[in-house]
């Protein structure tokens, strides 16, 4: 089916544009890692978060949640059934990638950028301060990762929030955009690594989601990282679809290329 692009969308498909172009560039630009660092750290709270909210929604209990420094992530958690470990294992991946297609989403409905960022920054921290500190304390696990979980954690919230309170309503609706599409991006990243991770070819066997998914099926990890990357691109084709369609309101003033309507 063909995606075509309402007029009406045109703002927000330009600055989604803009917003892609900007990260894909970083990539070539020498240290520039350094820019999109806080980003990868924020993406990496989004994915032990899924894994965490799944195992609440399970029936399961979290240990601790922390967020290393190199932008890897660990989250543990009491295991349930095989049903329970195949939602968990899988809610790291895909739950990026579904925040990042929310994300667009809220965008393209008109959501204020503004709330957009101050429930991100909300979340982060209630990731960091209860699974990345309180949790741990009280089950004796993990409580080496307490001091940076908590310190990003507590930083990257303080800066969305800083945004949302201060930062125009063009430029937050622009970072809510860039956010959008580095979450999109890392999630795909992310799982195409995954894809060489879990290849039978692969001689040394790390740990990662698909290798529990195979350790607790007895199914290859190279099938749910295949599974899981197509869901990705299924779920980012729905967000798409939305984004391209026509929305009831015909203005949005806190888009940075919106036009006002002809009076």
């Amino acid at each position: 089916m063909r995606l075509r692009l309402q007029h009406d969308a045109r703002p927000q498909a330009l600055t989604l544009l803009i917003a892609a172009t900007i990260s894909v560039l970083l990539w070539f630009i020498p240290y520039a890692e350094f820019l999109t660092y806080p980003f990868r750290i924020f993406v990496t709270f989004i994915h032990e978060g899924g894994h965490a909210l799944a195992a609440l929604l399970t029936g399961n209990s979290v240990e601790s949640l922390a967020v290393h420094i190199n932008g890897e992530g660990l989250t543990m958690r009491t295991k349930g059934g095989i049903i329970s470990q195949v939602f968990i294992s899988s809610a790291g991946y895909l739950g990026s990638m579904a925040f990042g297609a929310l994300l667009l989403i809220l965008i393209r409905k008109a959501v204020a950028a503004r709330l957009v960022l101050l429930a991100s920054g909300i979340y982060v921290f209630v990731m960091a301060l209860i699974f990345g500190l309180m949790t741990p304390i009280f089950s004796w696990s993990n409580w080496s990762g307490i001091p940076f979980t908590l310190f990003a954690g507590t930083l990257i919230a303080a800066g969305l929030v800083l945004i949302a309170r201060f930062a125009s309503a063009r430029v937050a609706a622009f970072f809510v955009s860039f956010l959008a599409v580095q979450c999109v991006l890392n999630a795909l990243f992310d799982l195409k690594d995954l894809i060489f991770l879990s290849s039978p070819f692969e001689t040394e066997a790390r740990p990662t989601d698909a290798l529990n998914m195979a350790q607790a099926t007895g199914i290859p990890a190279i099938f749910w990282a295949g599974i899981w990357i197509t869901i990705a691109f299924v779920i980012l084709w729905f967000a798409m679809r939305l984004y391209v369609a026509g929305r009831d309101k015909g203005f949005q003033p806190d888009l940075p290329f919106e036009e006002p309507p002809p009076i």
